[in-house]
């Protein structure tokens, strides 16, 4: 009866200890067929934090509508499908926009284009508002005092390239790497993040100012200032310099 009893336990023993390894066997099998990718990168249109009229009568209700959720809201669901393609990619936008290499030559210019409309729209929008003729204060004022000895030389530089930038662009205020401080423009969307760090930057297409200035460009250029955040703009400066 012993020897019977023994018999069956070792029996019992042995067939957990296949079902057990059983078990391990198909949960390998499993782990090793399931794909590692990350999760698809998915931007959203911002909120602007302030009613389309706010900067009235320099920029006008309608033209901020359309411009924000039409024109900007286009390239946010043009970057997404673009970058759905790809769920592999997992970085920043600002690096994707800095060094275009890193972006899969199927979805480049898509990315480009509409990465870089996104990523200038959403700037442009964190730097308006009614200033009152308020001007730069603190350490982003001396900057200018240094690069370009004054402040209304930098206006007078910044006016001249966003109006002399030929068709649809952008004018900008980078940081360089060096610290110091530099008017550029760009065509169509493109940034100049593999340059240095915008802190300042103007819509020049014509969608942004036509239903108000029509063809006058200058105007628009000049009406900016009245709508410049400097507190804003002090703030990116500051974090582009630490």
């Amino acid at each position: 009866m012993k020897n019977l009893g023994r018999n069956k336990l070792f029996k019992m023993l042995s067939l957990i200890l296949a079902v057990g390894l059983l078990f391990v066997i198909i949960g390998c099998k499993e782990e090793d067929t399931v794909p590692i990718t990350g999760d698809p990168m998915s931007f959203v249109l911002p909120e602007l934090g302030y009613e389309y009229d706010s900067l009235e009568p320099f920029i006008g209700a309608d033209t901020m509508e359309i411009h924000h959720s039409k024109h900007h809201n286009s390239y946010v669901n043009n970057l997404n499908a673009a970058l759905a393609k790809h769920p592999e990619l997992q970085t920043t936008l600002e690096e994707l926009l800095t060094d275009t290499s890193l972006i899969p030559e199927d979805i480049r210019t898509a990315v480009q284009n509409n990465g870089g409309g996104h990523y200038n729209h959403s700037l442009f929008w964190s730097i308006l508002k009614v200033n009152n003729g308020a001007t730069p204060q603190g350490a982003l004022s001396i900057a200018m005092m240094s690069d370009f000895t004054s402040f209304n030389q930098f206006k007078e530089e910044f006016e001249t390239a966003a109006n002399t930038r030929f068709g649809s662009g952008w004018a900008w205020l980078i940081v360089l790497p060096d610290k110091s401080l530099k008017i550029v423009t760009t065509a169509n969307q493109d940034t100049p993040l593999s340059e240095g760090i915008p802190i300042l930057v103007l819509d020049v297409w014509e969608h942004a100012y036509y239903l108000n200035y029509q063809n006058r460009r200058p105007d628009y250029v000049s009406a900016f200032f009245s709508v410049i955040n400097w507190d804003k703009v002090e703030e990116l400066y500051e974090a582009a310099i630490l």
